[in-house]
Order: C-alpha cells, then structure tokens, then sequence
C-alpha cells in the first residue's frame, strides 16, 4: 500500500495505454515517455504493460506501508528516502514505513515511477491509465491527491538481492538511458497531408526556422512559438482522424504537435508527423525548449524506429542478465 502525502504537480496512473480504440473516440493515453515506462518497469521485475506513476515536473513524497522495490527513469528528478539520494536506471529497495520524496523534474518533463508488482487499480477499457479529460482509468479518474492510498500487486520477481542493509540499497549496476534531454532538439517529420496548403514562407519557416515549446504544453499537445503560419488553402473537410505525432496549425497559425492525450478527430490542417522514433522525446519537452522540426523520409523514419527497438531490447537484455546475477552485477 502506497499513501499519497504530498501529490506534486501532476501525478497519475499510467500504463501502456488504450490502442485500437480511436474509432470510437476513446484516446490512446498511457505513458507520455512509453520507453522510459517500460524500462522502469522492467527493473523492478514487472511485465511491460504494469501500471506505474507518471510524474511531471514535480514529484510526490509517497509513503510505502511494506518494503517495496521501485525504478525511476525518463526525466532527472530530485529523488531521496531517509536522507539518502534515490538513484534512477536501477532497481531500488525501499524498507516498510518509507518515505519516498520526488523532486523536481531538472531534466526533461516526465519521470515514470515503477514499483514491484505494479499499481493496482480496476483497469477500464483493458487499461489502467488515466484518461484525465474522460474522467476515467487510473485513481478516480484524475491526478493524486493528498491523501489517496493505492494499492500494489503482488510482485512476480523481487529485485535483485543487495546486501542486509535493512535501509534504502540498490545494486551497483544501472543502465545507460535511452534518450537524452537537451535544451535544443530536432524532431524528425514526415510532411503531412496538408504540408502544401502552407504558403511557401510557412513552409520554409516550419521546417527550417526554430520554435520555442509554449508554456500552455500538456498530453495532449505541444505548442510551438515562433513565426505565424499561413494556410493558403484550407482542407475541405469538416474533420478527420488525427494520431499522436501530428502537426496542426489552428486558425491562429501557431502550431500545436498532438500528445498522448490528443483527440481522436480534428479539422484543422496537418501540416506534418514527428516520427514515431521521436514521439517518446518530443514529449519530454519542457516549456522554453528550442526545437527544430527536421524533414526526412519514410525509408529513414522505419530505419529509426527499427534503431530505437533494437536499443531498447538491448536494454532489456541487459536488464534480465543483471537481475539475474543480484548484487553487484
């Protein structure tokens, strides 16, 4: 059991999402860093689509009522229990009446908390994440708050021993992370289905200029500050689907990229796609970021994504044979 005493800024339940369910205007949701979610989750011995916390930009301070195992990784985050600092990319072993106490969020935007034998709560639509906007998945439908007491499953494979150290231990070893988080990012696009309706100055400003994240970013979407783009010739339709990766310019020309939370259906112009590759950094993003959006085509988009499963199963791999050996592996 994991009582909430302080619940940050945004703290949800999160897990691998709602896939396949768009048609019917339910949201993918999930974790915003999916790779971040998934490695976290593997280092306490949990299956990929267990339910952790999603943490943004400031962390809670959680109480765990039995020792526990937990990973934290995404985001740096200030993290610390009993006075002792909480390292991320590694498996964590906190004793019975500790208090966990997350931070700031110094890197990137979102930390995703893992702990053994995954957050319990009723799963909705086969998934346990948080649809904050439909008011369901998750706890209650809706960030922690003080006060709130989540149950854990029971875990399926401990961490890994590390001595007697009846406090706070972690074993030597930690992975690399997966992505870094800079102040200047380039997110690779494809063009989208309206990228020529754009007048030929927007063009140019989109995919050669710089944009700055606005402060009003969330789940559901990016803002992108910069030059106002033009759409010469609006799309003829009233709506249709959009994915989490889109580029939409509203009437006001300023760019919005969809998020994990992203509607279903939208009207206005789609201008381009970040690759699927680069979704889980773009929405790392913090306000006040530089980014530049930078055009390639669809041969290298699958050569990246294939790139980044590959890291990915690399790390996995090395998580099983770590966990394997214990202690000091």
């Amino acid at each position: 059991m994991i009582e909430v005493l302080a619940p940050g800024l945004l703290t949800t339940v999160q897990d691998l999402g709602r896939p396949g369910l768009r048609h019917l205007g339910v949201v993918h949701a999930g974790a915003a860093d999916v790779a971040s979610h998934v490695l976290a989750q593997l280092l306490v011995g949990n299956p990929a689509f267990a339910a952790g916390l999603e943490v943004t930009w400031l962390g809670p301070r959680l109480r765990f009522h039995a020792a526990a195992a937990v990973a934290l990784a995404g985001g740096a985050i200030e993290a610390r229990c009993g006075g002792a600092a909480v390292p991320a990319l590694r498996p964590v072993r906190l004793p019975e009446g500790a208090v966990l106490e997350l931070g700031r969020v110094v890197r990137g935007a979102r930390v995703a908390l893992a702990v053994a034998g995954g957050i319990d709560v009723e799963p909705v639509l086969g998934s346990r994440s948080t649809d904050r906007r439909a008011g369901f998945g998750g706890f209650e439908g809706r960030p922690l708050r003080s006060g709130d007491v989540l149950g854990v499953g029971r875990p399926g494979d401990p961490a890994p021993p590390t001595g007697h150290n009846p406090g706070v231990s972690a074993p030597a070893w930690s992975i690399h992370p997966l992505d870094a988080f800079e102040e200047h990012a380039v997110l690779r696009v494809l063009p989208g289905a309206d990228f020529e309706a754009l007048a030929p100055s927007s063009r140019a400003a989109l995919l050669d200029g710089e944009w700055r994240v606005g402060t009003d970013s969330d789940r559901m979407g990016v803002t992108l500050d910069g030059p106002a783009l033009v759409v010469e010739a609006a799309p003829g339709r009233v709506s249709a689907p959009v994915l989490p990766g889109c580029v939409q310019v509203p009437p006001g020309g300023r760019p919005v990229l969809l998020g994990v939370d992203a509607q279903t259906v939208g009207g206005y112009p789609v201008v381009a796609h970040v690759i699927r590759a680069d979704l889980d950094r773009a929405m790392q993003l913090r306000p006040g970021d530089v980014v530049r959006l930078g055009p390639v085509d669809e041969q290298h988009a699958r050569a990246a994504w294939r790139a980044r499963l590959h890291a990915l199963h690399e790390r996995e791999a090395a998580i099983a044979a770590r966990r394997a050996r214990g202690s000091g592996a």
